[in-house]
């Protein structure tokens, strides 16, 4: 997507619609079984609300009921002794639906809303084991839109909108056999006027259900954009670019806008209709038992003919309620579906296959003749073959989009190779759990990410358990003591969305503590100082220098002159491995490393390099551990020197 492009108020969701309106039955019924699981281990409060309902319902029938008898008992045959007991019993049912009235809200709603609680962090923690794969196809505001709006409707279902609307259906039943006992002629006169309208129930739902599943779609595309927008606020108002983006923002609202506005003119026209349904009712129920009452042999009496009217509008009344609370399972059922949706992806953890539980990771990384692609036919990696040793480090180098980013994916076990073999420590990376390897792996970006919290909680964040005393011990050794010292809160500083509150440099530095923290087997460098000053790198590299020491470390950088102490470099091109060696012995080549080397510093054997990128070679003495980390095992990782 440009810029500025148009990508939330396209067609693409118009097309879908269509899509979404000829398989919706067979969504629906798919929905089931997640239902079913959901209500399965709620079966016990379901029941006690419907018997609740079925309670409420009946007690609500008996103030209509008893009209019959105050008409014609006690005003007209003047039975005034009925009186009293018919005012008691309308008193003590309206005590008993206004009691489980209110137990039924309390009951099943609270339910409902922790029923959603359960259902997000089951969504959530879903999402989170989801393959990188799977991120790279999906906005975050769809994400998470699935995790917080999707799961919302659901108490619609679990809740009182549910029990509501069996309990309509329960009453419009109870209320069909007390009319058909007072007149089998206006009760049929009504119903045929009733199935029409359900009929039109029925088709005006098969209109608004992909409504409401193409509304979701709508506000995750929006949601997505906006988070973009306000995550990417620097660069937007770098261009000034703050009118463009809310032309963008405002075409996706149109379209929300759009779409709630023709799902309001169907529900209004139904409204209309259900309006209209109980006029045509209660003129044919005025008309035709007026005729009965003044007939020479009535046929209804009046107390007959109030309690009818009474008991038709229990009858009708339900018909209201399947548009307004129809409505709402409707596109409950619609979220339900796309929570489902993402509930079968399967997690990257669970493949069959990985079922190898490594052990302790001596480091030993093998590409044995990979070839990888992201998209079929577009091959990304093309006989990738090569073997770093436990301690040593491997630097990648080449042009942009070469594939060095995709090599470091696979070591990281991100993607798998379409063909050939990742081994580590001569275990197939593919047969591998995730769990028991990517807790020896390290990764330091080059966009470094610091979550909102405080300096202590991001350097923790590699290892939650780890003591006061290594968080603080990591810190001294990436630095960070030098700038966090000098905040009035020191550790307990707040950094920040994305660690804005501090600088380029400081991030980088919170972001090697948390890898020196994790203490990792597997060590990955991208691009770790590209973006920073050399004053700032000077800083650095001591911290990059520990962190390497002992471990499998693998390098992206652009700044050739600082892997020219790498054990072996590879250079990528195409997705290929056209040259590899150390910096020596490429140079001396003068192939497309030496190109690449030359073209960044000049062809002048006196090379100008800026401060800090070759800092001097530290006292091996002087190399601070963490308490209970391992000893260096590779004197010779760098030679002293940094990345």
């Amino acid at each position: 997507m440009s810029p500025h492009g148009t990508g939330i108020h396209g067609k693409r969701g118009g097309e879908s619609s269509d899509k979404a309106g000829l398989s919706a039955s067979k969504r629906l019924r798919s929905v089931w079984p997640l239902l079913m699981e959901l209500v399965r281990p709620r079966r016990g409060k379901l029941a006690l609300g419907f018997v609740l309902m079925l309670v409420n319902r009946a007690s609500g029938l008996v103030l209509p009921a008893s009209t019959k008898y105050l008409v014609d008992n006690v005003m007209v045959a003047k039975q005034t002794r009925l009186l009293e007991p018919l005012v008691l019993a309308v008193f003590c049912a309206t005590l008993i639906q206004g009691g489980t009235s209110f137990t039924l809200t309390q009951l099943l709603s609270k339910e409902a809303q922790r029923l959603i609680a359960e259902l997000r962090r089951r969504v959530q923690e879903h999402i989170g084991r989801l393959s990188v794969a799977y991120y790279d196809s999906n906005k975050s505001g769809l994400l998470v839109s699935r995790i917080m709006n999707d799961v919302e409707g659901v108490r619609n279902l679990i809740g009182t909108g549910l029990i509501d609307f069996v309990g309509g259906i329960l009453t419009a039943l109870f209320s069909l056999v007390f009319l058909l006992r007072i007149s089998v002629v206006l009760t049929s006169a009504a119903l045929l006027f009733i199935g029409v309208f359900a009929m039109v129930l029925n088709r005006a739902f098969r209109f608004i259900r992909p409504i409401f599943r193409e509304r979701g779609k709508i506000t995750a595309e929006v949601s997505g954009r906006l988070t973009e927008s306000l995550a990417g606020v620097r660069v937007v108002k770098g261009y000034h670019a703050e009118a463009a983006e809310a032309r963008v923002f405002s075409g996706g609202v149109q379209r929300l806008l759009d779409n709630v506005v023709k799902s309001l003119t169907a529900i209004s026209l139904m409204s209309f209709s259900a309006t209209f349904l109980m006029g045509i009712v209660g003129a044919t129920v005025m008309y035709v038992g007026a005729r009965q009452i003044l007939a020479p042999h009535p046929t209804l009496t009046l107390g007959g003919f109030v309690t009818f009217t009474a008991f038709m509008a229990f009858l009708v009344a339900p018909m209201f309620q399947v548009v307004g609370i129809g409505t709402q399972i409707t596109e409950a059922l619609a979220g339900l579906d796309r929570t489902q949706e993402v509930l079968h992806e399967r997690p990257e953890d669970r493949d069959p296959k990985r079922s190898f539980a490594i052990g302790p990771v001596r480091g030993q990384v093998v590409f044995e003749h990979v070839y990888f692609e992201y998209s079929p036919g577009k091959p990304v990696l093309t006989d990738v073959s090569f073997t770093s040793e436990p301690g040593t480090v491997t630097a990648l180098v080449g042009p942009s989009g070469a594939g060095k980013s995709t090599v470091i994916s696979l070591i990281a076990a991100f993607h798998e190779p379409v063909q050939g073999k990742i081994l580590v420590d001569g275990v197939d990376l593919s047969t591998v759990r995730l769990d028991s390897y990517r807790t020896q792996l390290g990764v330091v970006l080059q966009d470094t990410f610091l979550f909102d919290g405080t300096i202590r909680e991001n350097v923790a964040f590699a290892r939650p358990a780890a003591t006061e005393e290594q968080i603080l011990e990591a810190c001294r050794i990436a630095r960070v003591d030098e700038f966090a010292e000098k905040f009035d809160k020191k550790y307990e500083t707040v950094v920040g969305e994305r660690g804005v509150k501090l600088s380029g440099g400081q991030r980088q530095r919170v972001s090697i503590a948390r890898a020196i923290l994790a203490d990792p087997r597997i060590l990955i460098l991208d691009e770790a100082t590209s973006s920073l000053d050399s004053e700032s790198e000077a800083a650095i590299q001591a911290g990059l220098g520990y962190l390497m020491k002992g471990r499998t470390t693998f390098v992206i950088a652009h700044r050739l002159s600082t892997i020219r102490h790498a054990d072996e470099i590879l250079v990528v091109e195409d997705g290929r491995v056209v040259e590899r060696g150390t910096h020596e012995s490429l140079y001396a080549l003068e192939g497309r490393y030496y190109d690449f080397y030359t073209r960044q510093h000049g062809i002048d054997a006196n090379l100008f390099l800026a401060p800090g990128e070759c800092p001097p070679e530290p006292e091996q003495e002087s190399t601070p551990r963490l308490p209970g980390a391992q000893a260096p095992t590779a004197a010779s990782l760098l030679r002293g020197n940094v990345v």
